[in-house]
Formats: structure tokens, C-alpha cells, sequence
């Protein structure tokens, strides 16, 4: 059986010439069993492809979104949503030093003396931080540490004996016993 060779029969789904021009386009062809790329059409298509005027259509409006006017681009484009920085100058520290913040305020600020005093704290936070400290030598003792040292980072902790990581404390269900065999696998 391995020597007969089996005749593969294949549909095809294209138009192919019929007639003198088949018999012509099988004589001259390169590949005459190759497809003409004609596709067979077994239903007419009413209004065929591409026939639909453009003009017809009407583009859906989406009130505010389409307004370009309200809308620009840099709002809505989401992947280049970065954080916006925020910056401390000298004349805000030294406003915050003296004066306080809401959240915290040093002293009462009512009425036209809390704006005075607002004012004159930002006027002299203009000169700068140390032009601040050598006039109010106690100005920054509330934000120092013990021992007058600045404010650790977030994640420095002075509870470990000053050694800058915080020292954990298992419980004992949680951890080997002090009986527990210790091996050394070096």
C-alpha cells in the first residue's frame, strides 16, 4: 500500500476560470493547482463592505469627556501619573517653628494679632533658617530629640539601645526553648 500513491482531494474556496480561460490558465500557469484568491461569495451581501456611507454615521458624544476644551489631555492621560512634590522652603520651616501648624499650633492665632504674627513669621523666615536660630536660640527644641539630636528616620527606632533597628521579642510558644540543641553545620 505504501507504494500507490493516494489521491488528496482538497475544496477550495475560491473562484477558479472556467471554460477556454481555465484551460488557458492551466497550460500557462507556473502553479495551475494554486488558488486564484477570488473568494467564493455563496450569499450576496446587501449593502456589500464598504458601502456604508461615512457621513451616516454618527459619532457617540459623551458630555464632558468629548469637550476638549475641559478635558485636556494631561488630566486624563493615567499613565504618566506621577506624584506631585511638595517642597518645605526656609520661609516655611521657620513659619512652622515659631508659629506652628493647624494640626498643631505653638500658640492661639485669633484674629487680626494671628495674622500679624503669621506674617511677621514668614517675613523672617525669607532671611533664612540659621538667621532664625541665632535670633531664637529655643526655637527648634521642640522638634530635636533627646540630647538635642535631630529626629530619627522613619524605621530607626531608639528602643533597641541606640543600634538603629528594633529589637524583636518572640513569644515563647512561637520559639525553640533555650534547651534545644544547637548544631553547627559549618
Amino acid at each position: 500500500m505504501a507504494g500507490k500513491r493516494v489521491a488528496q482531494s482538497f475544496k477550495k474556496y475560491t473562484v477558479e476560470p472556467t471554460g477556454l480561460s481555465g484551460f488557458i490558465h492551466r497550460f500557462l500557469a507556473l502553479a495551475p493547482g494554486r488558488s486564484s484568491g477570488v473568494p467564493l461569495n455563496p450569499q450576496f451581501r446587501n449593502p456589500p463592505p464598504g458601502a456604508v456611507d461615512p457621513a451616516t454615521y454618527d459619532d457617540p458624544v459623551t458630555v464632558p469627556a468629548a469637550d476638549i476644551a475641559e478635558n485636556p489631555y494631561w488630566k486624563r492621560d493615567n499613565r504618566r501619573r506621577y506624584p506631585q512634590l511638595s517642597t518645605v522652603t526656609q520661609a516655611d520651616a521657620v513659619a512652622l517653628l515659631e508659629v506652628g501648624s493647624a494640626a498643631n499650633p505653638k500658640h492661639d492665632l485669633i484674629g487680626e494679632a494671628g495674622t500679624k504674627q503669621l506674617i511677621a513669621a514668614k517675613e523672617e523666615g525669607t532671611r533664612g533658617l540659621s538667621v532664625a536660630f541665632t535670633r531664637n536660640t529655643g526655637l527648634a527644641k521642640d522638634v530635636l530629640g533627646p540630647g538635642g539630636m535631630p529626629p530619627l528616620p522613619s524605621g530607626m527606632f531608639l528602643s533597641d539601645g541606640g543600634h538603629g533597628h528594633k529589637s524583636y521579642n518572640l513569644d515563647p510558644v512561637q520559639s525553640y526553648s533555650d534547651s534545644y540543641p544547637c548544631r553547627n553545620f559549618t
